[in-house]
């Protein structure tokens, strides 16, 4: 049974709120144990093939057909047809399926568009410096996220693939990466079932980041039997090959729209075709499970990078299935702590009259923002 003693009351209210239930509907079922969540469905469509027995075409070509069956099987579960109950357990699934895919692909490496090639299952670091580990550095029931998140599971894994200069863990992202501890998907598993058991309201794999732990997460999946939303929070940044491993999986996207244009993503990230990247991603989300997307405003980038988001979710995102979170946490970490000369631009904290700036223009474009508040 689920302990809600210690619910923040904002977290409650907000349920209220017909925006966030209609935004949030997916979520909410599976949350409540009304619906399973999507992992376990994964489970029950059956894979004729041991996976470990076919080439990388074949299981990609095996997975696109299985594919069909589950998103046939999850509309026809979400639609009150059929329960998951009433099917078995086949030998293999979908979800061998992908942990098999995932595996392969870090042989060389594309987890993400850094698509760096490396061989991490012989030790090989990646631009995330990670090898074929996942390491997780703490895992615990989160209060400071949205409301309707809380308490959230959430569980920080070591690495990352973007160098933000102002990042505000950047001791597990850039630094210690590998000093968390290293978990084997049984183990991860257990962690999940246990956050579940404690409350949580979803399983929160954030970081540093945690796309390039994806083959140990979805390997997890299958031996985790506790009922829980899964929930992806990240910079976005994931490769093609690792959004169509995700999108049957998650059930609630958090992703990180930092920046409005390439030019800002590069110099403060070192990132490249941020934009084309991120935005791909975004809408193939937005078909597959919900989702919040936060923004976090930077000084002095209202027009180059908030505004141009916030607009550009407006105009691509179906307004009434997006909640928006406008960040104004912002403080200058890391690099910019250190060094504040080279990026003066962003070397203090955003003044009251730029975030307000923000909230008024996200009002124009008729974004919903104003839910999701921490």
């Amino acid at each position: 049974m689920l302990e809600w003693l210690y619910i923040r009351p904002d977290a409650l209210q907000v349920w209220h709120d017909p925006i966030v239930v209609r935004a949030l509907s997916w979520y909410r079922d599976v949350m409540l144990n009304r619906m399973p969540a999507k992992f376990l469905i994964a489970k029950h469509v059956e894979s004729p093939e041991d996976p470990a027995s076919l080439s990388l075409d074949e299981l990609w070509r095996l997975h696109d057909r299985l594919a069909s069956e589950f998103r046939e099987l999850w509309s026809r579960i979400r639609g009150g047809e059929i329960r998951l109950e009433q099917l078995s357990k086949p030998k293999h699934s979908f979800l061998d399926v992908k942990a098999e895919i995932a595996w392969r692909l870090i042989r060389r490496c594309v987890l993400c568009e850094r698509r760096c090639m490396i061989d991490r299952t012989r030790g090989g670091r990646s631009i995330c410096l990670l090898d074929d580990k996942a390491y997780v550095h703490s895992w615990f029931l989160h209060m400071g996220e949205e409301a309707p998140l809380v308490p959230s599971g959430t569980i920080f894994y070591g690495g990352c693939n973007f160098k933000c200069v102002f990042c505000q863990n950047y001791d597990i992202s850039q630094l210690d990466v590998r000093g968390g501890e290293p978990v084997s998907p049984r183990r991860l598993a257990e962690i999940q079932a246990e956050l579940r058991g404690r409350g949580a309201r979803n399983i929160n794999h954030v970081g540093g980041e945690p796309t390039p732990s994806l083959h140990v997460i979805l390997s997890s999946l299958k031996y985790l039997d506790v009922n829980v939303p899964q929930l992806w929070n990240s910079n976005f940044y994931m490769s093609e090959e690792a959004m169509k491993l995700l999108v049957d999986v998650v059930d609630i996207w958090l992703p990180d729209f930092k920046y409005g244009n390439n030019k800002c993503a590069q110099r403060l990230s070192g990132i490249p075709r941020y934009m084309e990247v991120v935005t791909r991603n975004l809408v193939e989300a937005s078909r597959h499970g919900d989702m919040l997307i936060r923004h976090l405003v930077l000084p002095s980038h209202l027009e180059c990078c908030t505004k141009p988001v916030l607009r550009w979710i407006a105009g691509n995102l179906p307004r009434e299935k997006i909640l928006v979170n406008i960040m104004d946490q912002y403080r200058p970490e890391h690099l910019v702590a250190r060094y504040p000369w080279r990026w003066p631009d962003i070397a203090r904290r955003p003044r009251v009259g730029e975030i307000a700036e923000a909230y008024r223009y996200a009002e124009k474009l008729g974004l919903n923002y104003r839910q999701v508040s921490l």
